[in-house]
């Protein structure tokens, strides 16, 4: 009986150890069943580095580039720094602390799909993914994963999309004398603390929202965390999940947001569009400043699945 009992308990620690797998372990870069990898862990087959530069509100808004002559033609050739380090792509400002942003965009588009994705950031990042874009990376609509004080992960954003914006909750996080988070936090929801994103609108426009306490129960600080998209319709109703917790439905058939107009932003996005992985810009009137992206600040994903419904 004892044996037996011994086989038992060994068998039940060696799955507990592998689900509970380190980083190392778990980078294997193996699809699970129906995806298929659209990064081979190796280099950025597949993907090309292209310029994060504004574009209009909302389709046939008034547009005109703040930029202009040198420093216009400088920040359509930058395209951030794109490494493969350790089976993860590496995404930066280039140079650090340079304030200019870019995309990273798959050569292939898809229509209705699940993406899944996982994503280590360091603090003081605004980063995310965009769905459904065009083929330079920008305009599309954006799952956020703004690792930042105030920030909505798992929500959305709609750039080039009216600014739609969607927040389940918003996170801060308590910092460690070298300033790295030891654990994320509730955002204090005054606006006396900061400007706050999650509100009343924000909030409303999604038809499902996670309870943040259940999001920082799932969350692994300084570690890979696995983001899943599902992407389903012509006017689409975006879900996205983070280790395996749902965390946020939209459905942008059915909103309603200042100048957005679902049939003229979707005829501009097209049935099928690209996958876009991003570094923000944070220039000298950026409201976050440096906290939008600290200087050296780095982004990092690895195990990237789609599976086309």
């Amino acid at each position: 009986m004892r044996a037996s009992l011994l086989v038992v308990t060994l068998m039940a620690f060696c799955i507990q150890s592998s689900v509970f797998a380190s980083d190392d372990e778990s980078s294997d870069n193996t699809p699970p069943e129906g995806f298929r990898s659209l990064f081979d862990g190796e280099t950025l087959k597949g993907w090309k580095k292209m310029p994060r530069l504004p574009v209009p509100r909302y389709p046939g808004a008034p547009f005109q580039w703040a930029l202009k002559g040198e420093a216009l033609e400088k920040a359509k050739k930058n395209v951030g720094k794109w490494t493969v380090v350790d089976g993860a792509i590496v995404g930066e400002q280039d140079p650090p602390a340079s304030g200019v942003g870019a995309y990273l965009v798959s050569k292939e588009a898809f229509g209705d799909f699940e993406l899944m994705m996982d994503i280590k950031p360091d603090w003081y990042t605004d980063t995310g993914l965009l769905v459904r874009t065009v083929a330079e990376g920008n305009p599309g609509l954006q799952v956020l994963v703004d690792h930042r004080p105030q920030g909505g992960i798992g929500g959305f954003y709609g750039n080039g999309v009216a600014g739609i914006h969607g927040m389940p909750f918003a996170i801060d996080a308590e910092l460690d004398e070298d300033n790295n988070p030891i654990r994320l936090i509730s955002a204090n929801p005054n606006p006396k603390a900061g400007r706050v994103e999650l509100n009343e609108k924000t909030y409303g426009i999604l038809s499902y929202a996670a309870d943040v306490e259940d999001f920082l129960k799932v969350w692994k600080v300084g570690e890979f965390n696995t983001v899943k998209v599902r992407v389903e319709g012509r006017i689409p109703k975006v879900t996205t999940w983070v280790n395996g917790l749902k965390i946020a439905v939209m459905d942008t058939a059915n909103i309603e947001w200042e100048n957005y107009d679902a049939e003229a932003c979707w005829e501009m996005l097209g049935r099928k569009g690209h996958i876009s992985l991003e570094v923000h810009n944070n220039g000298s009137n950026d409201w976050l400043g440096k906290s939008r992206w600290w200087p050296g600040a780095q982004v990092r994903w690895k195990n990237i699945y789609v599976k086309e419904l």
